[in-house]
This record gives structure tokens, sequence and C-alpha cells, in this order.
């Protein structure tokens, strides 16, 4: 017996192209994307009180430096005042030059980045070609805006970083923010979002106008180092906020979106930076970094 979702597929005609390389609009129309209709009439589930205690995942950043751009997230997930996980992949890959950051309810944020996962496979072999990074970036907004009526009812809210790579005439690292309905802004030097993000702005803002060099002049060494310390700080005033963990051995998620691809930092590499950091101070590394 076939799954009724065949059955719906092979009813549908065969030529329709008028969604043609929109894999959202495809589950929409065979019936296995689920969006919040308004005109139903359905209010908060049982009210604001009766909502249940979510996970959440926080916090992000992302920033230009002269190699790309830097985006990373702490390991922390917490529900309430519970630390609910402490490993937690906050800095997802979407294609080969495209990152998506998460800070809000992991469970909707990463159903969102395997349906735009999916939305950028689905479209490259269908048109034979890579989407364009606008394109990238609507696909990403549409998907929050589908979401958003459940964000009204108090549950599945997401507000999330997309950084991707131009390969065309720009060929420049681009980044970007969205706020929960959807709208997008390109950001100019960096971003952070969830509720370590004051601190970690503080600490970029410092850096970026008052440092020896603003931060999109920074090497890769210095790009990791202000990172875990705008981390490390985040988590000394947000209990949500797991930064670097000393005694669990625990390390930010941190990748590199640059010309050839996506680079992941190894852990050993951060260890040896924070360390390095904590007992000279500011002064500047022998080793480099490497990155593919």
């Amino acid at each position: 017996m076939k799954p009724p979702f065949l059955d719906r597929a092979a009813s549908g005609p065969a030529t329709d192209t008028r969604d043609a390389g929109d894999f959202s609009a495809l589950l929409q129309t065979r019936g296995l994307h689920q969006t919040y209709d308004p005109s139903a009439g359905r209010g908060p589930i049982g009210g604001a009180s009766a909502v249940p205690g979510q996970t959440q995942a926080t916090t992000i950043l992302a920033f230009k430096f002269a190699d790309g751009v830097l985006v990373a997230g702490d390991r922390r997930a917490t529900a309430g005042n519970t630390v609910v996980y402490d490993r937690a992949d906050k800095v997802l890959e979407i294609d080969r030059h495209s990152v998506m950051a998460i800070a809000g309810v992991p469970a909707t944020a990463w159903e969102m980045a395997r349906v735009l996962e999916h939305s950028f496979q689905y479209y490259r072999r269908t048109q034979l070609q890579e989407m364009s990074v606008g394109g990238k970036v609507r696909a990403l907004s549409k998907l929050l805006r589908d979401n958003f009526g459940f964000v009204m009812q108090g549950v599945g809210v997401v507000v999330p970083l997309f950084a991707t790579y131009d390969n065309g005439p720009a060929n420049e690292a681009k980044l970007y923010f969205y706020d929960v309905m959807g709208a997008n802004f390109e950001v100019a030097e960096y971003a952070a979002t969830g509720s370590g993000s004051p601190a970690v702005r503080g600490v970029l803002y410092y850096e970026n106008t008052w440092g020896a060099k603003p931060l999109h002049e920074y090497t890769l060494e210095e790009s990791l180092r202000i990172t875990l310390r705008a981390l490390d700080t985040a988590a000394e005033a947000d209990t949500a906020t797991g930064g670097v963990d000393r005694h669990g051995r625990i390390f930010p998620v941190i990748k590199i979106i640059h010309a050839k691809g996506i680079t992941t930092i190894e852990d050993d590499t951060m260890r040896g930076l924070f360390n390095a950091g904590r007992l000279n101070g500011p002064q500047p590394l022998s080793a480099g970094v490497p990155m593919g």
C-alpha cells in the first residue's frame, strides 16, 4: 500500500510548473507543510499560562572579518531556569556556502533548517543552477512568516542569523539578521541575538570602534579570540548562555564562511587560543590557525 502523500502526488497535475523550484510551495501543495491559519479562529493554546515550558537556545553572533564571515553560537539549551543540554549545535550548515545560526526554540529552528536545506537542493536540481543570494535570504523569510502564527500563540519563536558567500560579481561574504516576522536586514559589520546578545554586542562594538582596528580587518586568529571572549563575557551575566565551559571543556561552535566554502573550527584550536589569551592578554600569538 502506498503512503497517502504518494497518492496525492500522483493525483496532481504532472506538468504544474507554477511553483517550479519552490520546495516550500511543493510541500504545501502536497499537504506536507503545516502553517498557521488565522481564519480558523484558534487563539493561544489554553491561554498564555498553559503554554508548556519550551527549550530555548541562545546566544549567537556573527561578524565580517578579513577572510569572510565568522558565525558562532554557545552550546547551552535551557527551559526556564533549567539547563536542558550543554552541547546543542546552534550553527547549522545549509549548503556549501551558507550557514544558519539559531536563537529561540530549537525544535522549530532545526525543522526550518532542514526545510531550507532541502529547498536549496530542490532548486539546484530542478533549475540546474544555484539559488541566488536574494532567493536564499527570502526563502528563510518565508519560513519565518509561515511560523508567525505559532509565535502569536506563544510557541516556536526563532530569531536566526544567516550568512552566505556570494560567488557572483560581488564575490563577498554576506550576513543577515531577521525578526520573528521574517523581515531581513543585511549586516554591514556584526550582529548578535539571543539572551546574551547585549553583552556580546557591547564587546563587539567596543572592539570595532575603540580597538586597534575595525573588525573587518581582523585576522582569523584575532576573530576567534574576540569571539571566545565575547561569549565568555555574556555567560558571566546571562545564565542561559554557556560561553566557554572550562571544567566540561565545552567550547562554542564556530564556523567560517569564505570563498572556498565553510570551515569548522576545532575545539583544540579554540582551547589553545582561549588559554593563551587568558595567560598572555591581548598580545598576538605566533601560531596561525589553518583554514581549509
